[in-house]
């Protein structure tokens, strides 16, 4: 028993009860473990101004900051466990090794404290105060923002003691029991190491949250009213379902109506096209003068845009090799914007931008007021913006779990040409880049960003595809 598997619990109680018990080979590496890895060490690194030293020798001549110290103990004389301090800071003090003392500090991601944070905390703190015989009134969590250290102090008073001492006996209390069962809440998953090994049983059960649109709360209506899976809401009468669900104000009709098409669309593997959507002749019109295929890379941590990539399509009806591929690197984050990629957008001014969701319009217009453009610029840019993301939600039911653009391009046949990729995967590698300056990691983010806009190629070719034949049909 360890804090670890606290934080774990903390997440999902069933992360937990697989990290003690699960069969590691279906275990599968988390990107976003290892950014918070390296996120922690440089957080540490740069607070303590590179005086970081491990274990309990560290402790005894007194360094500034000690890591990798393992405190061994009981909870409630009984209950044994092993507490792994992420990082212990020398303040002063009166304790078992002289006129200091150490205070614990954890490392977070973003700007939002987390209750994992502050019981990591609290319970380091009820040990280390054994362990060196001193007092520990707070603890520190730092974090590194616009590349500045920040630190919020933490007061460890009796409550959040009392909090996290009960939730370790809760958390021994779960491990002792039978695996628990897959969290509602399916967000969370999507960085879990777990995620694939619990997708399995989750299809096979057929969870309702595993439907886009389902969420914990109406999740817990259905299943108030008797329905417990997929298969079930797929059944179900629409009116009746509206009427059931009202006296738990889900009654709101078209949302009623889209959950119960998504369920029949995810069991028969087949696609519903929606007849609200815009005209795809008058799309196809305009996409068939030439466009562009816009992504963006980011670290949203540090407010950094580090690669902005830009497919440039003359004819939708050309092979990939004859699209041209321009990434534009901002390397150093000095200055918030980058005139080279508006001097590029405004080289076809008359072009569409093709992108896959709100970020890239956002970036784009944020950056226009920034540098000053008038109104009538900034207009003008703003109405070339295509969200794809938002014309299939708009065009489509899809069977699928979600509407990501990895979800969305891999259903439609893309392949994406470096395997198990993901938005935290290319995170890694800038971390990693910035740290070594390997452009080996460099070259497999451009890679990945070229995919990514092939991707959002490969789906609206499918789009405009598809929708003419279903228009056709009807």
């Amino acid at each position: 028993m360890n804090n670890l598997l606290l934080k774990s619990y903390l997440r999902c109680k069933r992360k937990a009860w697989l990290d003690l018990w699960g069969e590691k080979s279906l275990k599968t590496w988390s990107a976003q473990q290892s950014i918070h890895l390296i996120t922690e060490f440089r957080n540490f690194n740069k607070f303590t101004d590179g005086n970081l030293f491990k274990g309990r020798k560290a402790c005894e001549k007194g360094f500034k900051g000690v890591i990798g110290l393992k405190i061994r103990d009981k909870l409630n004389n009984n209950l044994k466990i092993d507490l792994h301090p992420p990082l212990l800071i020398r303040t002063n003090g009166d304790s078992i090794w002289g006129k200091y003392k150490y205070l614990p500090a954890v490392s977070k991601l973003g700007r939002r404290t987390t209750r994992e944070n502050q019981f990591d905390l609290a319970l380091c703190s009820i040990f280390l105060e054994k362990f060196q015989k001193a007092k520990v009134e707070y603890g520190l969590i730092i974090s590194l923002q616009n590349n500045k250290i920040f630190t919020e102090k933490i007061f460890i008073n009796k409550k959040l003691r009392d909090k996290a001492i009960n939730l370790f006996i809760e958390l021994n209390e779960s491990l002792k029991n039978k695996i628990p069962n897959i969290t509602e809440n399916r967000k969370k998953c999507s960085i879990c190491s777990w995620k694939q090994f619990c997708d399995k049983e989750a299809e096979s059960n057929g969870l309702l949250t595993d439907i886009d649109g389902i969420g914990t709360k109406t999740a817990q209506s259905l299943k108030n009213i008797g329905i417990y899976n997929i298969k079930q809401l797929a059944t179900c009468d629409k009116s009746k379902l509206k009427n059931k669900l009202s006296i738990f104000d889900e009654n709101n009709f078209k949302k009623i109506n889209k959950l119960i098409n998504q369920s029949k669309s995810y069991l028969s593997g087949l696609p519903i096209h929606l007849k609200s959507q815009k005209d795809s002749l008058d799309l196809f019109k305009k996409l068939n003068k030439g466009f562009y295929v816009f992504d963006i890379e980011s670290n949203p941590d540090e407010n950094h845009d580090f690669l902005y990539g830009l497919l440039s399509i003359d004819n939708l009806s050309d092979q990939p090799k004859d699209f041209n591929y321009k990434p534009i690197l901002n390397l150093i984050n000095k200055n918030k914007y980058n005139l080279e990629i508006f001097k590029e957008l405004n080289y076809r001014s008359d072009w569409p931008i093709l992108h896959f969701g709100e970020t890239e319009k956002i970036t784009m217009i944020k950056m226009a007021k920034m540098i000053n453009l008038n109104k009538f610029e900034i207009d003008s840019l703003e109405s070339r913006f295509i969200d794809l993301h938002l014309l299939m939600r708009n065009s489509w039911i899809l069977p699928l779990k979600n509407y990501s653009l990895k979800t969305v391009a891999n259903w439609v046949g893309f392949d994406w040409t470096q395997k198990n990729i993901s938005g935290s995967k290319a995170l890694y590698w800038w971390i990693q880049y910035s740290n070594t300056n390997e452009n080996a990691f460099l070259k497999k983010i451009i890679n990945y960003n070229k995919d990514d806009c092939l991707a959002t190629l490969e789906i609206i070719k499918w789009h405009l595809d598809n929708a003419h034949k279903f228009l056709k049909e009807s």
